[in-house]
């Protein structure tokens, strides 16, 4: 009798894990007219002669649902940071008060909601290819198992697994996406 082979789901299902977890952070950046810390990490300072990640040179919170402070630590660098919110493409307009930068939001129109939505399913179906992309790599492991002497029924066993958690994975990126759409479209 042929010895067992198997297929590594487990390294299949972290790549998928990666997918479902860029997901949500590429859906945690997208504004929805609620303040959120979230918002302000694509914000690069150029600060100390370098690209600086916003969170690493002021503290960033979130005191009332329509309102997002930074307070910077280096006085030196608010001119920079507020220059970094104004050119970062978010459309929030900040005001200065000593160290603290306020940013309020501003609620979304109908037609920008609907841009957000359409971004938002964007970013979903990426995340479905990544994962689709996963299943043919364990369905190609698959192939070349069968031709390394895998039974028939160990292919269909195996298959039927990848398949399993590549649904699995596809369902909870849309219900991702889903909880994301209601989100953006609450007025």
């Amino acid at each position: 009798m042929a010895e067992e082979i198997e297929i590594d789901t487990d390294d299949l299902e972290r790549r998928m894990k990666g997918a479902l977890g860029s997901l949500g952070s590429e859906l945690a950046s997208l504004r929805t007219g609620r303040a959120s810390a979230s918002m302000l990490e694509p914000v690069m300072v150029d600060a100390y002669g370098q690209k600086t990640p916003i969170n690493q040179v002021g503290t960033v919170n979130v005191p009332e649902p329509r309102m997002v402070t930074v307070n910077v630590w280096d006085k030196s660098l608010v001119g920079k940071v507020e220059k970094a919110i104004r050119e970062s493409g978010l459309g929030i307009n900040p005001q200065l008060n000593g160290t603290i930068i306020m940013l309020p939001i501003p609620e979304l129109n109908e037609e920008r909601r609907r841009d957000l939505s359409k971004v938002a399913s964007q970013y979903a179906e990426n995340a479905r290819v990544a994962i689709r992309n996963v299943r043919r790599d364990g369905m190609d492991q698959i192939k070349k198992a069968k031709s390394d002497g895998m039974s028939e029924d160990d292919q269909k066993f195996w298959e039927t697994e990848v398949q399993n958690l590549t649904d699995e994975y596809i369902a909870s990126v849309d219900d991702a996406l889903e909880k994301k759409q209601a989100e953006i479209m609450q007025v």
